[in-house]
């Protein structure tokens, strides 16, 4: 019942209004964009998509919009031709927004690691550093911490911004 175009999440059934990115946060997804879908169109790897896009993780109560997302060729399926995402991305980028930190940190984190999100990266805009985690045995296990740049074991490739 919200507004078009309103900014928001639902996360296990509560709802989570979005700050409006500000510049250097879009800067630092467009870069990561363009290289991100270069690197798997080139590779026919899969899809990158980006906020504002729904993805519904189920069907009830986790429905977000991640910054950026990949959806891996073998896992297609789950984009509807004209809508949204009912499934489980490959990879997702999220970039920090000033006071509203613990969201991607703690509370999405928590849900896309229940979620089996194969990998997923947080950026600070501020420093630049980036936090990453891969799935593996229905955990995230911290990968190495970076500065500017995002390695990716998924995608076999360094992205930097």
């Amino acid at each position: 019942m919200l507004p078009q175009g309103t900014l928001a999440e639902l996360v296990e059934n509560t709802l989570y209004m979005s700050p409006t990115p500000v510049s250097n946060h879009q800067r630092i997804v467009t870069k990561l964009l363009v290289q991100l879908s270069l690197h798997t169109d080139a590779h026919q790897m899969g899809e990158v998509f980006t906020a504002p896009f729904d993805v519904y993780l189920d069907e009830t109560s986790n429905a977000v919009q991640p910054d950026i997302l990949f959806i891996a060729r073998a896992n297609a399926k789950i984009v509807e031709e004209n809508g949204y995402v009912h499934g489980v991305p490959d990879l997702i980028i999220e970039v920090l927004s000033p006071g509203n930190k613990k969201h991607d940190l703690v509370i999405k984190k928590d849900l896309y690691e229940k979620f089996g999100v194969k990998e997923y990266w947080i950026i600070d805009p501020e420093t630049k550093n980036v936090i990453g985690y891969q799935h593996i045995n229905t955990i995230f296990k911290p990968l190495k911490e970076s500065n500017g740049i995002i390695i990716s074991v998924l995608l076999n490739e360094t992205f930097a911004f």
